[in-house]
């Protein structure tokens, strides 16, 4: 089989798997299992595959063909500027969550300051990293219930450079940490309850349940968060976090009953509102 007709196989499982990107993802999963650049696919397109590579290859697509989300297959994720090594403990990093390293960025008057900046709940270690990579004199601390979380964490910090400015403990959110920081973030679980059996197979069945279940409402771990929030941050510290759609107001009125002011919500690129951000007014 040529790779051409290899790649056009690929994308027919998927698509009649119901896939919602087949070109996409068969490209990323063909690149990876046969070691090909996306060059390769032009220039190598009437090349023969041998019949051991194309079982290798097709094994990784009937995976994907299963749901299984192509970063999980891969073993990695990128996000941002920097690429991030998943396990079974991380929620995989999507998107919507660089609103949250926008809205923060936009929000600092200097990226030269030494700044020190807390993630709660950080999984991969996603936002901080992301943030520290734009921020070169800041350094961050990042906590998560899971240690295979903080294990994903400390050495995705080592594989993009960083970890000389991060470092990761075990922890249940902001408790027992006495520090005060210039930046809080979070991409907390934020689905109900119930909505957990609704969601796509790619994040219900491969997502960790706790990184994802946030109560009967979806808000307890911003409850938690907002009340941690006057002992964490300096005065005039920013706090940014993401949200589930629909969610923004209700974060917004936690934060504000906590003297958080200054509260923005900022949309995903979606038009959703999916980040609130704002400002410790407490001294």
């Amino acid at each position: 089989m040529t790779l051409h007709a290899l790649r056009r196989l690929a994308e027919a499982r998927l698509r009649e798997a119901g896939i919602d990107t087949p070109d996409l993802d068969a490209r990323y999963l063909l690149e990876h299992a046969l070691n090909l650049t996306r060059t390769d696919f032009i220039t190598k397109s009437e090349q023969s595959v041998s019949e051991a590579d194309t079982a290798r290859a097709l094994a990784l697509i009937d995976r994907r063909a299963a749901h299984e989300p192509v970063g999980r297959i891969l073993g990695h994720r990128e996000f941002w500027t920097i690429d991030l090594a998943l396990n079974p403990d991380t929620l995989e990093p999507r998107p919507d969550t660089e609103t949250v390293v926008e809205a923060v960025l936009k929000a600092i008057p200097d990226r030269n300051a030494s700044l020190r900046l807390l993630d709660l709940g950080t999984g991969t270690g996603c936002i901080l990293l992301a943030l520290l990579a734009e921020l070169p004199n800041a350094s961050g601390l990042g906590v998560d219930l899971s240690p295979l979380a903080v294990e994903a964490a400390a050495g995705n910090a080592e594989r993009n450079r960083l970890a000389a400015r991060a470092r990761f403990q075990t922890g249940d959110w902001g408790s027992g940490i006495a520090d005060r920081f210039d930046i809080v973030v979070s991409n907390p679980p934020y689905i109900p309850t119930a909505d957990i059996a609704t969601l796509a197979p790619e994040v219900r069945e491969h997502d960790p349940r706790r990184a994802l279940d946030g109560g009967a409402d979806g808000l307890d771990p911003y409850r938690i968060i907002a009340a941690q929030l006057p002992a964490l941050l300096v005065p005039g510290g920013l706090v940014a976090v993401e949200v589930g759609q629909g969610q923004a107001p209700d974060v917004a009125d936690l934060f504000a009953a906590q003297g958080i002011a200054d509260i923005a919500r900022l949309r995903d690129l979606g038009g959703i509102e999916r980040c609130v951000r704002g400002r410790n007014d407490r001294a």
